[in-house]
């Protein structure tokens, strides 16, 4: 178990004013919770920098119908098949369909797959969402 470590910082009270207001908002019980999350997510933000192993989610919105855009799409998740952990498809509508695909690995790799799968044509929108394995977070 890590040892907890009392520190002070300086900010001006505007700044606090606007980041007490932000702790509200997002329902933090206090600023202590709320820093620690902003460094962990700037240390997530590091493994993806230095193209470390990483998890992250891949969430596509298209047209079924568009001509081949099924078939091109499964082809990348293929090519990728050591990246991509699990895929779960849903029916939105008669037309619109989400994707949701888990990946792992390099981050190079992983925004490599995820700009072939954004970029296919027919794609509506297709969102990124970074994360970590966890190993170098307390």
């Amino acid at each position: 178990m890590s040892k907890l470590v009392r520190f002070g910082i300086s900010l001006e009270n505007e700044l606090l004013f606007k980041f007490d207001e932000n702790i509200k908002r997002k329902k933090y019980t206090n600023r202590s919770e709320a820093i620690r999350d902003l460094i962990r997510e700037d240390l997530v933000k590091r493994e993806w920098d230095e193209n470390k192993n990483v998890v992250g989610v891949i969430t596509l919105v298209y047209n079924h119908h568009k001509r081949e855009l099924v078939n091109t799409l499964m082809d990348i998740q293929h090519d990728y098949h050591d990246n991509i952990l699990s895929s779960q498809h849903l029916h939105l509508d008669h037309d619109n369909c989400l994707e949701i695909v888990a990946i792992k690995g390099r981050a190079k790799q992983i925004g490599e797959l995820f700009g072939k799968l954004k970029s296919a044509k027919g794609v509506k929108y297709a969102g990124f969402t970074e994360t970590t394995t966890g190993r170098d977070l307390s």
